[in-house]
């Protein structure tokens, strides 16, 4: 019990330890890309994945240009709107109302931030390198990675708390953050984004989805949200105050 009481302690409080240190990361970003500071690494990166004399051919094998495209498309509004109901609809036919209702607003909400960050800041896209994926909207943050880490870590954190072995929540936590890197990652490889706007969109991304778990935890200790896995050993083990 008393292992169980210092676990929901420390839980609300990393949570806020988290909030605070990406939000601190988005901010000194977004600072430092209106000063202009950033153009010289961000130059240097864009410009290393890039074949010597032949800026429009990215650095490797045809093949890792191809999987890129694949990858970013994870991180697309379409796929993660099909995540996201998948989540939803799953959440609801388990009796789990609130909590697909707070998932929703988490990922939604998400969508709708990077938006207006992305109108509040209007960064050009990068003009050194061709490329190598359409893009619609202005560069700052990175939707794509902002938007895979507000969803996958959302999503991830709420499969870990359905299980109580540690390494099952290792898993989900750890696939979630991995495809939130590869996702940015495959931003810069495709010459679609500054290296500092994936920077701050996985800063504010991850920010955002702390945020949003913090309230989840909250709402959870005062009863109006389910636990994750209503009447399981699990869940009990997790959200018991």
């Amino acid at each position: 019990m008393r292992a169980r009481l210092r676990l929901n302690e420390t839980v609300p409080l990393l949570s806020l330890g988290l909030i605070g240190l990406f939000g601190w990361g988005f901010v000194t970003l977004a600072g430092e890309v209106l000063d202009g500071e950033t153009f010289g690494f961000d130059r240097a990166i864009l410009l290393a994945l890039r074949m010597p004399g032949d800026l429009s051919n990215p650095i490797g094998p045809s093949w890792m240009e191809e999987s890129a495209r694949d990858i970013t498309g994870l991180g697309g509004h379409v796929i993660l709107t099909l995540i996201t109901v998948s989540a939803l609809a799953y959440l609801v036919m388990t009796g789990r109302r609130h909590a697909a209702m707070l998932v929703l607003v988490a990922i939604g909400g998400g969508m709708i931030l990077s938006a207006l960050l992305k109108l509040g800041f209007d960064r050009p896209r990068p003009d050194l390198v061709p490329h190598g994926a359409r893009v619609y909207t202005a560069s700052f943050p990175s939707g794509h990675a902002m938007l895979s880490a507000a969803t996958y870590l959302t999503l991830g954190a709420l499969l870990a708390r359905v299980h109580a072995e540690r390494a099952v929540k290792l898993f989900f936590l750890g696939v979630a953050v991995a495809l939130t890197i590869l996702i940015g990652a495959s931003r810069v490889y495709l010459g679609v984004h500054w290296p500092s706007d994936v920077l701050a969109g996985w800063c504010g991304g991850a920010a955002w989805a702390g945020f949003c778990q913090y309230v989840a935890l909250l709402l959870q200790r005062k009863g109006k949200v389910e636990p994750p896995a209503i009447g399981s050993a699990a869940g009990a083990a997790v959200t018991t105050p």
